[in-house]
C-alpha cells in the first residue's frame, strides 16, 4: 500500500512539471486605427481668396414725399416705370391752395397802394415816420406771404428728381397724405451698389502698419456671383468704406459699383457673393490659414500640427510657427507645405506613427463631448 501511495504521488508530480514547461498562448494585439478629420492646405495664392455675402442695392435712390398734406388728384405711375428727370409724378388738389394764394396776392396788392401812398405823404412830411414804417413792414410781409403761398401751390406737384424706375408706390389715387409722407421710392439703377460687410481682421490684413489709402484699395481685384447664374462673374469698382463697426456684429461695410449688364437682369435687394482677391496685398510672411483646432501644444507647450503620410497612412507631429487667430482659423507662417494633409478633429488623441483612416466629407462633423471620453 505504501508503495502504491508512493507511485500516485510520483505521478501527480510529474504531471505538474509537464503543465509547466508548456508555452504560454501570445496574446493577439490589433492595431487600432483611428478616423479623423483633416485638412488640405492650400497653395499661398488661393489663401488669398475671401468671398462675403452681399446684397445688390441701386446706385442712387429717393424717398419722395410732398412737402405740404392734401388729397391726391392724380398718380400718373405704377411700380417698374421709368421715369426722366423733372416728369410729372403726381399731384395734390390745389382748391385750397390756390384760395390762400389768391387772398394773399389781393393782400399785397393792398399793402403795396398803402406803402407807396405814405412814400408821397412822407416826402411832404403829412404822415409820421412810424407809421410810414408800419405800412412798410406790411408790404414786406404781405410779399413774403404770398411768395410762401405760391411756394405751397407749387409744392402740390410731385416731379421726378432724377431719371430711375419706381420701385414702390405707398399710396392709392384721392388718398388724403400728410405733409412728408412719403408716395414713391425712386431708384436709379444704371449703377448698381453691392455692398457687404467684413471683419476688422480683414481690413488689417490689407494694411498692418495702419489705415491704407483709397488708392491702394481700388487696385484689389473684386467681382460679384450669383447662385443662380453659375460661370459668371462681374467686376466690381471700388467706392467707399464705413470707418465704424456695427456695434452688433463688429464688421465694416464696403461698397462697390457695378455696371449695368443687359444678358441677366439684376435689381435692387438681390442677394450675391462678393469674392475678393487678397492674394497681392497680404504680408508675405503669412503662408497659409488653417482651422485652429489643428493646432495644438507639445509638452513645453510649443505648437505643433499632426500630418498625415498619405503612403502609410499614419500621423507624424511636426512644429510649426503660428501668427494670429482669424477667427475659427490662425495663419501658420513656417512648418507646413502646400498639399500637405494635417488632422483638425482628434488631434489631442493621436499618437507618433498611429495608423489613421480620412472620415468621409460627409462625415466630418465636429465630434461630441461624450464622444470623445470613450475615444
Amino acid at each position: 500500500m505504501q508503495w502504491a501511495a508512493y507511485r500516485l504521488t510520483g505521478l501527480l508530480l510529474l504531471s505538474l512539471v509537464l503543465m509547466g514547461c508548456e508555452k504560454p498562448q501570445p496574446l493577439q494585439t490589433v492595431d487600432i486605427v483611428r478616423p479623423v478629420k483633416t485638412y488640405l492646405i492650400e497653395t499661398a495664392d488661393s489663401g488669398g481668396i475671401r468671398s462675403f455675402p452681399a446684397r445688390i442695392d441701386a446706385g442712387r435712390k429717393a424717398e419722395l414725399a410732398f412737402r405740404v398734406s392734401g388729397k391726391v388728384k392724380t398718380l400718373a405711375v405704377k411700380e417698374g416705370d421709368r421715369v426722366e428727370k423733372g416728369q410729372q409724378l403726381a399731384t395734390l388738389d390745389t382748391t385750397d391752395y390756390q384760395i390762400t394764394f389768391n387772398d394773399r396776392k389781393a393782400n399785397l396788392e393792398n399793402a403795396k397802394k398803402n406803402f407807396m401812398r405814405a412814400k408821397e405823404l412822407i416826402v411832404k412830411g403829412n404822415i409820421s415816420k412810424m407809421d410810414f414804417d408800419r405800412l412798410e413792414a406790411e408790404f414786406k410781409s404781405a410779399q413774403s406771404a404770398l411768395e410762401s403761398a405760391q411756394q405751397d401751390l407749387k409744392y402740390t406737384k410731385l416731379t421726378a428728381p432724377f431719371k430711375g424706375v419706381i420701385a414702390k408706390r405707398h399710396i392709392e389715387n384721392f388718398e388724403e397724405i400728410q405733409a412728408k409722407q412719403i408716395v414713391l421710392d425712386l431708384q436709379d439703377i444704371s449703377q448698381l451698389e453691392v455692398k457687404f460687410d467684413i471683419p476688422e481682421s480683414q481690413l488689417r490684413e490689407l494694411q498692418p502698419e495702419g489705415d491704407m489709402p483709397d488708392s491702394r484699395r481700388t487696385q484689389i481685384p473684386v467681382k460679384v456671383t450669383f447662385s443662380d447664374l453659375p460661370g459668371k462673374s462681374y467686376p466690381l469698382t471700388y467706392r467707399e468704406v464705413s470707418t465704424k463697426a456695427d456695434e452688433k456684429t463688429q464688421t465694416f461695410r464696403v461698397t462697390y459699383t457695378m455696371e449695368r449688364t443687359d444678358d441677366v437682369t439684376i435689381l435692387p435687394g438681390m442677394t450675391a457673393t462678393a469674392i475678393v482677391d487678397l492674394s497681392g496685398f497680404l504680408s508675405m510672411d503669412i503662408r497659409h490659414t488653417v482651422p485652429a483646432q489643428a493646432i495644438i501644444g507639445d509638452y513645453k507647450l510649443d505648437p505643433k500640427a499632426w500630418v498625415i503620410d498619405e503612403q502609410s497612412m499614419t500621423v507624424k507631429s511636426r512644429s510649426v510657427k503660428v501668427g494670429r487667430l482669424l477667427g475659427n482659423n490662425i495663419e501658420v507662417l513656417e512648418g507646413l507645405e502646400p498639399g500637405e494633409r494635417i488632422v483638425t478633429a482628434g488631434a489631442p488623441f493621436v499618437v507618433e506613427n498611429m495608423p489613421i483612416k480620412l472620415m468621409p466629407d460627409q462625415e466630418q462633423a465636429e465630434p461630441r463631448t461624450e464622444d470623445l471620453k470613450y475615444q
